[in-house]
């Protein structure tokens, strides 16, 4: 098989996959490839977890993950499964509303299709978008400290205490400098002194 063949062979799996074909239509079970239809406020909506109530996707477990027992899950592990939840519950949201023609029994099937074939794809979405989030948190909370900081200083010069304090400390600073300065001037305009040199004679 040719690299093009292969390249090929993987696109055509991977549409398979994303993809499911009822009633003569091809419908995309992927929910990225409908982006082209996305104002910006359903893209942030598709892609930021947590858009939907805690209460939504507790209901919605067992629908999609009917072989985990959640009570056994690590928090963790927990957040990611249950922003996988969102996905689907979205996926199907934005699969309806684009293909209204779908009745009860075809969308079940493309609900099916998905929980076979994307669960581990919406994990892996998740896990991206939570590592996202945590980088972003972390820039902002910089942020805020190097701002914080600022402000402090700036509050803290602008005190009248800070300028009682700092300008005795300014003034000694100031005569220190000027001190050494004039030592170093008096030790070179101050000649050596001339050591005689010694005379030795032949007795």
């Amino acid at each position: 098989m040719t690299t093009a063949q292969h390249q090929d062979f993987q696109l055509q799996r991977r549409l398979q996959q994303d993809s499911i074909l009822l009633a003569g239509r091809t419908i995309y079970i992927n929910p990225f490839l409908y982006w082209r239809r996305f104002d910006s406020n359903t893209d942030r909506w598709l892609r930021e977890p947590g858009q939907l109530g805690e209460d939504q996707i507790r209901l919605n477990r067992s629908r999609f993950y009917p072989e985990v027992d959640w009570s056994y899950l690590e928090e963790e592990e927990r957040a990611l499964k249950d922003a996988s939840v969102e996905m689907f519950l979205k996926s199907l949201e934005l699969i309806g509303t684009f293909h209204p023609e779908l009745n009860a029994g075809q969308l079940l099937e493309v609900e099916r299709k998905m929980a076979v074939t994307k669960k581990r794809a919406f994990e892996r979405w998740v896990e991206k978008s939570f590592r996202s989030r945590l980088r972003e948190e972390s820039r902002q909370r910089k942020r805020f400290a190097r701002e914080h900081l600022w402000r402090s200083w700036k509050e803290w010069i602008t005190l009248d205490t800070t300028h009682q304090a700092v300008a005795p400390l300014v003034a000694l600073i100031v005569l220190a400098g000027f001190g050494g300065w004039s030592m170093g001037v008096s030790s070179i305009s101050c000649p050596p002194l001339l050591v005689p040199s010694q005379q030795t004679g032949v007795k």
